[in-house]
């Protein structure tokens, strides 16, 4: 079925918007998409639009609502969020998620493994783009809860979000026709498994040594290898 393109989804999202009441929430970004027959990528740049017209308004780990965006909530997630580029990002997981992987072999149980293993799994199976981001945001998510730390699950959500808004999403989808979905089925996930065996392995040093090396790979992914 062809995908339908933000101008052709514009109204209809608009419609959607209208049938709620000032502050509900609208339908996961999944569903919307689904819904309206678009990419998720093309529905995220017509909220984009949208919130900019003040008609809707999004707060990261919450969801997205219609109006505009209360006086008594901050707007400076939302300003870090819209600044942040790729480079950004990566160079904040770099400092962060090597650590996250050290207190994951620290604490893991037998079921946590288990769990990202599976992770793992799913991520050999996905067969588009927006699959393998799926599961390697699920992937990394999955190694921040072990910790158990609200603060390290808090900030790998915030990255998440991140990832989410548009400017990734153009860069990670010129990524992804240059390497293709079998990069991530392969050498990611191998680069995930990697890491799991640190962890299983109670080596919190190599489990930091292994995320390093998957972060860097995907740098070296996006830009190229410039």
């Amino acid at each position: 079925m062809p995908r339908h393109s933000a101008t052709d989804i514009q109204p209809h999202l608009l419609a959607l918007v209208e049938e709620l009441t000032p502050g509900e929430r609208l339908p996961p970004e999944r569903e919307l998409a689904a819904r309206l027959g678009c990419s998720r990528q093309t529905l995220r740049a017509c909220l984009s639009g949208l919130e900019h017209d003040g008609r809707i308004w999004r707060h990261v780990g919450q969801g997205t609502f219609r109006g505009a965006r209360p006086r008594h909530l901050p707007v400076r997630d939302t300003l870090l969020i819209e600044g942040a580029t790729p480079p950004d990002v990566l160079a904040a997981r770099l400092l962060l998620e090597p650590m996250v992987a050290a207190a994951a072999a620290r604490l893991a149980e037998p079921a946590d493994v288990a769990h990202l293993r599976a992770k793992v799994a799913a991520g050999r199976k996905a067969r588009d783009r927006a699959a393998c981001e799926q599961a390697d945001d699920a992937f990394h998510r999955a190694l921040a809860q072990i910790s158990g730390n609200p603060i390290l699950v808090g900030f790998l959500n915030y990255l998440s979000g991140v990832r989410r808004r548009v400017a990734w999403q153009r860069e990670w989808e010129a990524t992804y026709r240059r390497i293709g979905t079998e990069a991530f089925q392969t050498l990611h996930s191998d680069q995930h498994g990697r890491i799991v065996d640190a962890v299983e392995a109670r080596d919190p040093g190599a489990a930091a040594s292994f995320m390093t090396e998957h972060l860097e790979t995907i740098r070296t992914d996006m830009t190229g290898g410039r």
